[in-house]
C-alpha cells in the first residue's frame, strides 16, 4: 500500500455517526456531508439518498443546497462528502468517480462488507484521479 500524501482527523463521534447512518440505511447506501473550519470536522449532516436500489447515492438537491448554504452562512466549509458501500469495499466505484463534483472535499466511504467490522477510507477525487487520504 502506498502512503497517503494527506490525512484527515476523523473525530470518534463523527466516525460513530457515519457507521450508524450506514447501518440505519443498509442495504441501501447512505450519504451526507461534514462541515468544519480549517480542516477540523465539526458538523455531520445526514442527507437523503434519492437513488433507488442498493448501489448508488444521490443527494436530494433541495436538501443539499439548504445544508450547503447553512454551512457557508455559519462561516464553515464543506470538507467531506460521505456515503456507504453496504456490501462492497471502501473504494470509489466508477459512478462515485463520475459524480465527484467537489474536488476540494475528501470523499469518505464506509464499507459494511463485514458489518461487524465497518471500514472507513478517504479519497480525493479530482478529474477522475483517485488519491487516498489517511483517515485517523
Amino acid at each position: 500500500m502506498t502512503e497517503a500524501a494527506e490525512r484527515l482527523i476523523l473525530p470518534e463521534a463523527i466516525r460513530a455517526e457515519i457507521i450508524a447512518h450506514a447501518r440505519d440505511h443498509a442495504p441501501r447506501e447512505c450519504c451526507g456531508v461534514i462541515a468544519g473550519k480549517n480542516g477540523e470536522l465539526t458538523q455531520l449532516h445526514r442527507l437523503t439518498n434519492t437513488e433507488p436500489g442498493n448501489t448508488r447515492y444521490r443527494f436530494d438537491d433541495e436538501e443539499f443546497y439548504k445544508r450547503y448554504w447553512e454551512i457557508e452562512n455559519q462561516g464553515d466549509e464543506l470538507l467531506v462528502v460521505y456515503h456507504s458501500h453496504p456490501e462492497t469495499v471502501a473504494y470509489p466505484s466508477q459512478t462515485d468517480v463520475a459524480f465527484a463534483f467537489w474536488p476540494e472535499a475528501v470523499y469518505l466511504i464506509c464499507s459494511l462488507e463485514y458489518p461487524e467490522a465497518p471500514v472507513i477510507r478517504g479519497y480525493r477525487i479530482v478529474d477522475g484521479a483517485i488519491a487516498e487520504v489517511a483517515v485517523e
